[in-house]
């Protein structure tokens, strides 16, 4: 990973840390991007509800990158996206980075 992306990374995560009082790892960012996607903190989610908030976090993420389209919400306020394209075959390390790049353009997009 660059070094560049890598200090970006370390910053954003440690003012997640802080602001949030608890370890702002790469999981932990996207749960919350998930929930900021969906709108609303619900009250209790099961395992599979808190899957389904990361899995938004991604969809949300990677469509900049033109992988996904947002299409709306289902009646319970879940968002959705469709597939525009395959995803391709990434090493661990270029997952990261692509993930890790994807969040840094979407906190800097943030008001």
């Amino acid at each position: 990973m660059n070094v560049d992306l890598q200090n970006a990374w370390n910053t954003l995560a440690a003012k997640i840390s802080k602001q949030f009082g608890m370890d702002a790892n790469l999981e932990a960012i996207l749960f919350l991007i998930g929930i900021q996607e969906y709108g609303k903190v619900p009250d209790k989610l099961a395992k599979d509800q808190k899957l389904e908030m990361m899995h938004i976090a991604i969809c949300s993420l990677l469509s900049d990158y033109g992988y996904y389209t947002y299409t709306g919400n289902d009646k319970d306020g879940w968002p959705h996206w469709d597939r525009n394209k395959k995803l391709p075959n990434l090493s661990d390390e270029e997952q990261d980075y692509l993930i890790k790049e994807a969040i840094l353009n979407y906190f800097k997009d943030l008001p």
